[in-house]
C-alpha cells in the first residue's frame, strides 16, 4: 500500500496460470523464508523459533473475538460444482474459519470428558513424544520445528475426527463378537490417519490430499491439503473404505489363518526344524527407522483397541510406544537415553538372526530374504550376516514391488525391484573353496544372469544387485575360500570382484569390442593403475558410461529430473540429505559408494574426474550435465566465438586449433581472435593433466548443436570421422544410455543426425 508509515499486507487470488512461468518459485528453501513484502530471507533459527512457539504451526491461533491472528493459514478451499465437472477453487471466507474454532472447542470438550471418566488411561489425542533424531539417514526429527508429541501432526479437526472413529471403533468392540471385524476396522483408522494429517501434500493432478508416506519419512511441510473426512471425496473415510474393500476383493477370499507373535528375531520361539519356509524381509541398515515410523499409526490403533495384547511394549511396560532398545539397525545419533547402534551391531543381530532360521528350517526347507537397499553398506552387512549365520544363497530373484512415482525414486537411481535371495542352510561337512576357481566360475555365472535378466527387462542398479545372488552361491557353497598360500578371503574382497565383473561386462556391452580387448588385456584377479588396451575409450568415458547404465530404470530407459511440486523442494532441515532447492536439477545422481565400487576395480581416478565430469556432495556423485562444461570445453567467449572462428576459414585444422594436443595438455579451448591474439581458457589445474578426450569431443560437438552453429559441427564431424571411429562409438553408446526426455539425449540424437552417411 501507498503512504509512509502504512503496513503492508497480502492478499490472494485464485487464478489459473498458462504456463510454468506465471508461477513465481516456492518462498521456503530449506527452512530459509522469504518475507512476500520486503523480499527479506529469515534464516532458519528464526523459522524454527516461530514454529516451535506455535508446535508445529499446523492449528489456527484465535483471539478472543473469535478472529484469526496466526497460525495456519488457509490459501483456498476446493469445491465442486453442480453440472461443471473437476473441481473448482474458492477463497476462504469467515464461516471456513468458525468451523475451524468449532473442532479446537470440541477437542477441549474431549479432553474434559477424558478428566471426569478416571478409568480413561489414554489421552483423547496421541501426547506420547515424537522420536529424537536418531541419525537414520531417512528420518528428520520435527522437533526441531516444535512438534513434541504425535497430535502436533494434525490440527484440531483431524485430531477430533480421529479420537472419534477410536470411539466408535472402541465402543464396537463391546457389541460385535466377531474381534477380526474390530481390528480390520482398526486398520483402516490406520489408513485414514495417513491422509489425514496436517503433512499431506496437495496432489496438483489428481485435485486431491495425497499420503504422507511419499518416502521413509516425517518430513515438515510447508504447507498441506486437508480432506473433508466425512464426505465421500478423496480424503475421506468413505474412500479409504472404498480403496481397501477394492483391494481385498482382488486378493480374495481364500485365506489361511495365520498366528501373529510379537518376538526377538534373534531369539525365534519356533522349535528346532519345524518350518519348510523362513520368509525375511529384513531391515535396511540405517535406511528406514521402521520403529519411530511405526509409532505414527501405533498412536492410534493402541487408542482404538486398548488392552489388545500385541499393542504394547513386551520388553519396557514402561514404553508408551513400540520397542525401540531391540530394533535391529544402525544409527550414528542416539535420543534421549539411548545409545548409537553401530554396523557391527547390525551384522552380529542379522548373522544372530538368520542362524535361528538354519534352526527352525527342516532338512528340506528353503529360506527368503528380501532385500532393495541400494547402497553397498547395507548389502554387504546383510550378506556378511547371512553367510556368518551359514546360508547358501542358491538363486537371485527381482520382484517388481516399488512404485514408480515414489518421490525418492525420481531423483537419483533407486532400486524399481526388491531382490529376493533364494538360501539354503550350508551342510556342516562344506568344503573348502580355492579361490582360483571361484575367479574363473565368476565371469561366466554373473554374463549368464546379465543376459537372462536384460532380456526380462531389468536395468540399471536393480540388475546390478540381482547379479549379487548368483555370484554368491559359488562363495557361499563353501565354508570358506583360501588362496593357494592359504589366507582367507573374505566376503568384502570377493564382493569388490562380482562388482568388477559386472561393471567390465557393462562396459563391454555398452562401448563394444574395443573395451572386451581392455577387459580381457586385464588379469582378473589384479586390476590396479589406469592401465588400458590398445582403442579403449578414456577413463571419463568409461566412467559416464557405467554411471548412465547404473542409471538405468527396470522397464524403463532411466530417472528424469524435473521441477518438484510446490513444498517438496524442502524437507524442512539444512543438514537434511539428498535435499535440493526448488527449481529443475542438473545432471544426474548416484549415492558415492555405488559409483566408487564400480570405479576402482576398473581403474578409474574419480578425483582427477571431479569438477570436470562429476561433482561429489554429501555422499552423492552428480553427472555433470554437458551445458555445465561449456566455459571449460570452449572458453569465457563460449560456442558461438567458436562455431565463428572455425567457419571462419575452411581450411583450418579444427582439432589442432579446438583441442591443441600438440600443446602441453589442457583443457579443450578455443582460440579465438581478440584484439589480433588468440584467447584460451586454462582453468582446473587438477584436471587438465588429464588431457583432451574422446568424452570432450562429444561434448563440443553436442554444445554446437545446442548453439545452432551447424556449419562448425559439421566440420567437427567430419575431422572426427578422418580421426577414428571412437566419437560415433561413444556418441551412440551414450545416445542409448541418456534418459528418454533429456537434454542430452536430444542433443545427442539431433548431432547424430548431421553424420554423413
Amino acid at each position: 500500500p501507498e503512504g509512509e508509515g502504512s503496513v503492508p499486507y497480502v492478499e490472494f487470488e485464485i487464478f489459473e496460470p498458462k504456463s510454468d512461468k506465471e508461477v513465481p518459485d516456492g518462498t521456503v528453501t530449506r527452512a530459509k523464508a522469504t518475507c512476500l513484502c520486503c523480499g527479506t530471507v529469515i534464516p532458519p533459527e528464526r523459522v524454527r523459533a516461530q514454529l516451535t512457539e506455535q508446535h508445529g504451526g499446523a492449528s489456527v491461533i484465535f483471539d478472543t473475538k473469535n478472529n484469526r491472528i496466526g497460525g495456519a493459514l488457509m490459501l483456498a478451499v476446493v469445491i465442486l460444482q453442480n453440472g461443471i465437472p473437476g473441481r473448482g477453487y474458492r477463497l476462504p471466507s469467515k464461516f471456513d474459519y468458525q468451523a475451524v474454532l468449532f473442532a479446537q472447542e470440541r477437542l477441549t470438550e474431549f479432553f474434559g470428558e477424558d478428566e471426569r471418566n478416571e478409568s480413561k488411561r489414554l489421552s483423547p489425542v496421541p501426547n506420547e513424544p515424537l522420536p529424537y533424531r536418531h541419525g537414520h539417514r531417512s528420518i528428520q526429527s520435527p522437533r526441531v520445528y516444535g512438534m513434541q508429541t504425535w497430535s502436533d501432526y494434525y490440527n484440531a479437526r483431524q485430531n477430533v475426527s480421529l479420537s472419534f472413529l477410536c470411539k466408535c471403533i472402541e465402543n464396537s468392540s463391546q457389541n460385535i463378537n466377531k474381534g477380526e471385524v474390530v481390528e480390520f476396522s482398526a486398520l483402516l483408522l490406520s489408513k485414514f490417519a495417513e491422509l489425514a494429517t496436517a503433512n499431506c501434500r496437495w496432489e496438483p493432478v489428481a485435485e486431491c490430499p495425497r499420503s504422507l508416506f511419499t518416502r521413509h519419512d516425517l518430513p515438515a511441510m510447508w504447507d498441506y491439503a486437508e480432506g473433508v473426512p466425512i464426505s465421500s471425496s478423496s480424503g475421506g473415510f468413505d474412500q479409504t473404505l472404498q480403496n481397501v474393500l477394492g483391494t481385498l476383493k482382488k486378493i480374495g477370499s481364500n485365506w489361511e489363518i495365520g498366528q501373529v507373535q510379537q518376538a526377538d528375531a534373534r531369539q525365534t520361539p519356533l522349535p528346532n526344524g519345524s518350518a519348510s519356509v523362513w520368509f525375511t524381509d529384513p531391515p535396511y541398515y540405517d535406511a528406514v527407522a521402521y520403529a519411530d515410523l511405526s509409532d505414527f499409526f501405533f498412536v492410534w490403533l493402541k487408542r482404538a483397541l486398548p488392552g489388545h495384547p500385541l499393542l504394547k511394549d513386551q520388553f519396557d511396560a514402561n514404553n508408551p510406544l513400540v520397542p525401540k532398545t531391540q530394533e535391529l539397525t544402525v544409527t550414528t545419533v542416539a535420543g534421549k537415553n539411548e545409545k548409537p547402534k553401530s554396523s557391527k551391531y547390525f551384522e552380529q543381530g542379522v548373522a544372530d538372526s538368520f542362524a535361528q532360521g538354519v534352526r527352525v528350517l527342516n532338512e528340506y526347507g528353503v529360506g527368503c530374504v528380501v532385500f532393495a537397499h541400494k547402497t553397498t553398506e547395507g548389502w554387504e552387512a546383510l550378506l556378511t550376516g547371512m553367510m556368518t549365520a551359514g546360508w547358501i544363497i542358491v538363486a537371485s530373484w527381482p520382484v517388481a514391488t516399488e512404485m514408480r512415482h515414489r518421490f525418492n525414486a525420481r531423483e537419483v537411481a533407486a532400486l524399481a525391484t526388491s531382490v529376493h535371495l533364494v538360501c539354503r542352510p550350508r551342510p556342516e561337512d562344506a568344503s573348502v573353496g580355492d579361490w582360483a576357481k571361484v575367479l574363473r566360475e565368476l565371469p561366466n555365472r554373473v554374463g549368464n544372469w546379465m543376459e537372462r535378466l536384460q532380456s526380462e527387462g531389468i536395468r540399471g542398479a536393480d540388475l546390478v544387485f540381482a547379479c549379487i545372488g548368483p555370484a554368491l552361491e559359488i562363495y557361499s557353497r563353501y565354508s570358506k575360500v583360501e588362496t593357494a598360500d592359504g589366507r582367507e578371503v573374505k566376503l568384502a574382497e570377493y564382493l569388490e570382484k562380482v562388482w568388477e565383473v559386472v561393471g567390465r561386462m557393462a562396459l563391454e556391452q555398452v562401448l563394444g569390442t574395443e573395451e572386451a580387448k581392455a577387459r580381457n588385456g586385464m588379469a582378473l584377479s589384479a586390476v590396479s593403475g589406469t592401465a588400458q588396451a590398445g582403442g579403449a575409450l578414456e577413463e571419463d568415458a568409461r566412467l559416464t558410461a557405467l554411471f548412465l547404465w547404473t542409471l538405468q530404470a527396470t522397464n524403463g530407459n532411466g530417472v528424469s529430473n524435473r521441477k518438484k511440486d510446490k513444498g517438496e523442494e524442502d524437507l524442512g532441515d539444512d543438514e537434511e540429505e539428498l535435499a535440493s532447492k526448488g527449481g529443475k536439477t542438473k545432471g544426474f545422481s548416484l549415492v558415492f559408494d555405488v559409483v566408487r565400487r564400480f570405479a576402482q576395480p576398473l581403474g578409474i581416478d574419480l578425483p582427477k574426474w571431479e569438477g570436470r565430469v562429476i561433482e561429489t556432495k554429501k555422499g552423492v556423485v552428480r553427472l555433470l550435465a554437458v551445458t555445465e562444461r561449456a566455459k571449460q570445453l570452449f572458453g569465457v567467449e563460449g560456442t558461438k566465438a567458436a562455431a565463428d572462428w572455425i567457419s571462419d576459414d575452411p581450411t583450418k585444422e579444427v582439432q589442432l586449433w579446438l583441442f591443441p594436443e600438440g600443446e602441453q595438455p589442457g583443457l579443450p579451448k578455443i582460440k579465438g581472435r581478440k584484439k589480433g591474439k588468440m584467447t584460451g581458457d586454462l582453468s582446473d589445474a587438477d584436471a587438465s593433466q588429464a588431457g583432451v578426450t574422446t568424452l570432450d569431443r562429444v561434448h563440443a560437438a553436442m554444445l554446437l548443436q545446442a548453439g545452432g552453429q551447424a556449419n562448425a559441427l559439421r566440420m567437427l564431424i567430419k575431422e572426427e570421422q578422418e580421426r577414428g571411429p571412437d566419437f560415433l562409438r561413444l556418441a551412440n553408446a551414450l545416445s542409448a544410455l541418456y534418459p528418454k526426455g533429456s537434454e542430452e539425449k536430444r542433443l545427442l540424437d539431433a548431432m547424430l543426425l548431421a553424420v554423413p552417411r
